[in-house]
């Protein structure tokens, strides 16, 4: 692997997403009214993002030889995201998630499969390539190796990017934050893990850990960024009128966090930059359809500005 700007570790799966009235309380049949396969996973679809971006990526992870593994393989290859981290393991199956999308407000509801791939361990990580990387960006899968990878990184002086998605809360993870330069977690993460309800309570926590920043978001409540020793602020949201799939939208922001801290943006802008990434990918069904490029962003931001 030759030297990238991120370098994504955390597990690729394949989501067959469909498009529905409504979410079943009981037996039936609906007509969904739209659907599409595509690759999923929180690290991986951040990292397909950063290359949406114009960010050179790669991607860390075990995948089966089945059919679901070679799809998740050539989407990455289509997307330009490194695949020379990706291990293929004879005899297994890879992840796959089922989503039905609610049409009416892009809500969802995910059935998840787990793949039979065995967790990479430090032994199968290029070090090399970590250490060379600008970042690396992790949600504490590969566990193992996940902390190995963040202790070369810091070693290295490589930012290390953690994503603390909703409902991932794991006692391991407790040992990944004190590693971790830029902490961004889902307000029920922050919750979970300092027991604090109170978004600066609970960033306050975090930050005695160790990130120099802290961001706790919300969904459209937006989000709160708390960087180590300077004033913290809210970045709203930017709803769209008709959102189509809110699916990959926690991903697509970090993703365009990450990005602009590396292109050296100010905070604010960084924090608008990403919630403008969000918002533009639930414009289209699945995680990924919608993830924007740079161009996309600035231009939806100077909208934004130019009708107040």
């Amino acid at each position: 692997m030759a030297e990238f700007d991120v370098i994504g570790l955390g597990v690729a799966t394949l989501d067959i997403l469909m498009l529905v009235d409504h979410f079943p309380t009981g037996e039936e049949i609906q007509r969904a009214e739209a659907m599409t396969i595509q690759g999923g996973g929180p690290v991986a679809t951040a990292i397909v993002a950063l290359a949406r971006l114009g960010a050179r990526t790669g991607m860390l992870d075990a995948v089966g030889d089945d059919w679901r593994g070679e799809l998740i393989w050539a989407e990455f290859e289509r997307e330009g995201v490194s695949t020379r981290g990706l291990r293929r393991c004879p005899g297994c199956t890879s992840a796959t998630a089922s989503v039905m999308v609610r049409k009416s407000d892009g809500a969802r509801t995910i059935v998840y499969l787990p793949g039979s791939t065995p967790d990479l361990q430090p032994a199968d990580l290029p070090r090399a390539a970590i250490e060379a990387a600008r970042a690396i960006h992790v949600n504490g899968r590969h566990s193992a190796a996940c902390e190995q990878a963040c202790r070369w990184a810091r070693q290295a002086g490589v930012m290390v990017s953690f994503d603390g998605g909703a409902g991932r809360y794991r006692l391991e993870m407790r040992t990944l934050v004190p590693l971790a330069d830029v902490c961004i977690v889902a307000r029920e993460f922050a919750e979970h893990f300092t027991q604090e309800s109170d978004p600066p309570a609970a960033a306050s926590r975090l930050l005695d850990e160790g990130p120099q920043l802290v961001v706790i978001t919300d969904g459209l409540r937006g989000s709160w960024v708390f960087p180590a020793g300077q004033p913290s602020f809210h970045q709203p949201a930017f709803p769209l009128a008709q959102p189509v799939d809110t699916t990959g939208c926690g991903d697509a922001y970090h993703a365009a966090f990450l990005f602009a801290l590396l292109k050296d943006m100010p905070l604010r802008s960084a924090a608008a930059f990403a919630s403008a990434a969000a918002a533009l990918n639930a414009r289209r069904l699945g995680g990924r359809s919608g993830l924007p490029s740079r161009a996309e962003v600035e231009a939806f931001l100077a909208e934004r500005q130019a009708t107040g």
